[in-house]
């Protein structure tokens, strides 16, 4: 198989909010690439997260690319919002956008990279139409809406099918993996044809996360 990059996005919804600087700083020098934001509306998802004045702030202070994935509904009104509080990747879920087509060109021409996120349930199939447009796809590999939940196992299948999905369509889309991510899991995850590890309580949650972000970018190796 293709060797593909493998780049590291610590979630910073399992960081210290407390110590928030301080935990943008240790992404700064880490090895990590991306820094993935998850914004939560209590709608699309159970659950209520930070948005746009905190991702604003962490911008000023970031590095590296801001990675935002919204768990929520009616994304298409907020585009612009998150692109001014500064997200490169903005990532919507395919289940909360009826035109997801429109939602996708929506984002390009806001200047930002279009992810489109599938929950476990959703079959890759659903992406055939679109995934040439589409600059990240983000594979859920828990339910969202909590951090630290078990792994679903047939994520590793979804993987391989979304591989072939891209190669068969001759697109370029990274493969995105997010919930239930650790050093344990991520050579496999790698080798199914992932590019992009999203962990946050695998990395916040370790007594030395730079190391843990080290790790996870040699898994494949």
């Amino acid at each position: 198989m293709e060797k593909h990059p493998v780049l590291v996005a610590p979630s910073l919804l399992a960081a210290n909010f407390l110590e928030l600087g301080k935990e943008v700083d240790m992404v700064n020098r880490s090895e990590a690439d991306w820094f993935h934001l998850d914004v939560m509306d209590g709608r699309f998802v159970p659950n209520i997260s930070y948005g746009l004045p905190v991702i604003a702030q962490i911008k000023k202070r970031a590095q590296k690319p801001c990675d935002v994935h919204l768990m929520i509904e009616e994304p298409e009104k907020y585009a612009a919002e998150f692109q001014k509080a500064g997200a490169d990747i903005l990532t919507v879920h395919l289940e909360a956008c009826i035109h997801l087509h429109r939602n996708i060109q929506q984002i390009k021409g806001l200047g930002m990279k279009a992810g489109v996120a599938l929950n476990p349930h959703t079959p890759v199939v659903m992406l055939e139409n679109v995934i040439r447009d589409i600059d990240v796809v983000l594979v859920m590999s828990v339910n969202p809406g909590f951090g630290g939940q078990t792994f679903i196992e047939q994520t590793y299948q979804k993987i391989k099918q979304l591989r072939r999905l891209i190669t068969d369509h001759h697109a370029h889309a990274l493969i995105e993996v997010d919930g239930g991510v650790g050093t344990e899991n991520a050579g496999e995850l790698i080798r199914a044809g992932a590019n992009v590890l999203v962990a946050g309580s695998a990395i916040f949650s370790s007594p030395d996360p730079e190391k843990t972000i080290q790790v996870l970018k040699t898994s494949a190796q």
